[in-house]
């Protein structure tokens, strides 16, 4: 029996993205009140061919994708959210603010694998002539590398403008949530469910953090320069294994055993979600329905629209 299509996204500039099967949709709020929106059929190889979908490699392939269509999508979303700063009115980015954009993004993935990579392991490095086991010097790592990773998502949220991106995630998290228990699609409809959900991005971070204590642990205890190596070699292991017992948790996610075990993952979402105000729900209701519309009718090309705000 094939799986049931399911929906997820990412929290833009005043605005929600979300992707289905074969189309995705970004709903963005501007200034002036309405709501624009962007749909835009996925087409490209890495969603159409069969090795994208096997287990283990379809981890990197999402991955991928979210930092590819993340990317485009927060560029869209400045320019109707701030157009005084990108006065041009274009439905897409120039090709110079993608390539700064991509060397903006290349840019952030260096720094993050610094700080919660490399960094951890530069700390536990000095440690290591106190403590005598191998596991106990990679799950100090681990511990260091996760409280980096909280103390990071704190101090972020601590900043209005992110703030207002956490309250726009919480608003695609309340959407999905309805959509899949049926209510209905409606401000009033979506405002009492939760703001969490088992295949949020938060709560794959927090399996990174503790999957790679068990894959380095593997390691030992080598020489500090091949332990560096392997820290950023092995990236794309850890979060292949991630993505897929994230997977596997939203997908067993009505047992109580999995509830248990995915409860510190859920709990770290109420990091990087704030409850939204009726009218961020509407623009993430107003993506979901443009990808629900068009995964049923999949013509082909792009379109650009302004909805009234009523």
């Amino acid at each position: 029996m094939s799986e049931q299509p399911t929906y997820g996204g990412q929290a833009v500039i005043e605005g929600v993205m979300i992707r289905g099967s074969h189309h995705v949709a970004v709903a963005v709020r501007a200034p002036d009140g309405t709501i624009h929106l962007h749909t835009e059929e996925l087409t490209a190889p890495i969603y159409t061919s069969r090795w994208s979908k096997l287990p283990f490699l379809r981890g990197l392939v999402m991955l991928w994708d979210a930092i590819g269509l993340g990317t485009r999508a927060l560029l869209w979303s400045a320019q109707v959210a701030m157009p005084e700063e990108t006065p041009t009115a274009r439905s897409s980015p120039s090709s110079w603010e993608q390539v700064g954009a991509w060397g903006l993004v290349g840019f952030s993935l260096l720094m993050a694998i610094l700080l919660f990579f490399i960094v951890p392991l530069v700390i536990v490095h000095r440690l290591d002539r106190f403590i005598s086991s191998d596991v106990t010097s990679n799950l100090i790592e681990g511990l260091i590398r996760l409280a980096i990773l909280v103390g990071y998502i704190v101090a972020i949220g601590r900043m209005e403008d992110v703030a207002r991106v956490f309250a726009y995630h919480g608003a695609e998290h309340k959407t999905i949530n309805a959509y899949e228990a049926g209510a209905p699609l409606t401000p009033e409809g979506v405002q009492p469910f939760g703001l969490t959900h088992p295949r949020c991005g938060t709560g794959f971070l927090l399996v990174v953090a503790v999957v790679s204590v068990f894959v380095f642990a593997l390691l030992g205890r080598p020489a500090f320069l091949w332990r560096v190596v392997t820290r950023i070699l092995l990236v794309p292991v850890v979060a292949s294994i991630s993505y897929e017992l994230i997977r596997w948790g939203a997908r067993h996610y009505h047992r109580s055993l999995v509830q248990a075990l995915m409860a510190p993952a859920v709990a770290l979402q109420r990091l990087t979600t704030r409850e939204p105000t009726p009218d961020m729900l509407e623009v993430a209701i107003t993506a979901l329905q443009a990808v629900l519309r068009r995964e049923h009718h999949t013509e082909p090309g792009r379109e650009l629209t302004s909805v009234p705000k009523p």
